[in-house]
């Protein structure tokens, strides 16, 4: 019995040394290496976690000039997109399908609607200086624009023409006609129309006025010759001023008009497109143009009102 036990603890310490022996020795890096190893899957299912923890991109925000407000710029001379249509009791209320199309958009997002009239290169400025959230006064998304402003899909499809009065019909039977020098020709400034008259009557005597009124009463009384003007509010007018004439359709590669809105607000910009592209899907637009078509050609008053 006594051999028996004095054999076994002789195993057990061989077992022992040799395990010591081989923690000390050249191996001693292979030995190590399972804990390294063992210690990787923490490290690794950490990681994880450090992902999970990253915070999540913000969203853009929604940056107005007034909180729980749209403040919009517009130039109501310019039926049917905006104006002031006259009640039954004589009181002017500002109209149109641009108008319409804002409160649409307003609602759409939750906001008090704010207009705030003005000429058409004053729009053009307050959405530039960030003044206002939107201008909405038949703009095209003209290119040369893009610098001062962002713009909303295309809402209404539009184009331009050139007007003259009745009886002056035949001296422009062309296109080409409306570059006769000695010709005085009228334009909104400010407006894409002013381009037009500078592409197509460049050797004629160009005179840009702020508002669309303007020009009417200019080619009414005969100081002007013709005019560039926007083809659904030259139809406007003709109904109310038979003396006038549309004679030419004038090219544009830029059809269609946007809402023009501040730029460095992508969430403004988003949330608008948004509203547009509902309004066009429910049908809300084809109603505010057809509603807009016909109060125009009711009692109106297209300018800026005074006081």
């Amino acid at each position: 019995m006594k051999k028996l036990i004095a054999l076994l603890l002789g195993a057990t310490m061989a077992l022992s040394l040799a395990a010591c022996g081989g923690s000390s020795s050249g191996s001693s890096s292979s030995a190590s290496a399972p804990a390294a190893s063992s210690s990787a899957p923490a490290a690794s299912s950490s990681a994880p976690a450090a992902s999970s923890s990253a915070p999540a991109a913000e969203e853009p925000e929604l940056v107005l000039v007034e909180d729980g407000k749209l403040t919009v710029a517009t130039s109501p001379d310019f039926a049917p997109y905006e104006f002031y249509a006259i009640d039954e009791n004589g009181d002017p209320h500002i109209a149109g399908f641009d108008m319409a199309l804002a409160q649409y958009v307003a609602d759409h997002m939750g906001l008090e609607l704010v207009v705030v009239p003005m000429d058409f290169d004053g729009v053009l400025m307050s959405v530039q200086t960030k003044s206002v959230d939107l201008g909405m006064a038949g703009l095209s998304a003209d290119p040369k624009r893009e610098g001062i402003m962002d713009f909303s899909t295309i809402y209404y499809q539009g184009g331009q023409s050139f007007v003259t009065v009745k009886g002056n019909e035949d001296k422009f039977s062309t296109l080409e006609s409306l570059n006769t020098a000695g010709l005085t020709v009228g334009a909104q400034t400010g407006s894409i129309q002013v381009d037009l008259a500078e592409e197509f009557s460049a050797d004629t005597d160009i005179i840009q006025l702020p508002k669309v009124t303007e020009i009417i009463a200019e080619l009414l009384a005969g100081k002007l010759d013709g005019a560039y003007i926007e083809t659904a509010v030259a139809e406007s007018y003709a109904k109310n001023y038979p003396e006038l004439a549309i004679v030419q359709d004038v090219p544009y590669d830029t059809e269609g008009s946007a809402i023009g809105v501040v730029k460095d607000n992508p969430a403004l910009l988003a949330a608008v497109n948004e509203a547009v592209q509902a309004a066009l899907d429910d049908g809300s637009m084809a109603q505010f143009v057809a509603e807009a078509n016909e109060l125009a050609g009711g009692e109106i008053y297209e300018g800026l009102l005074e006081g």
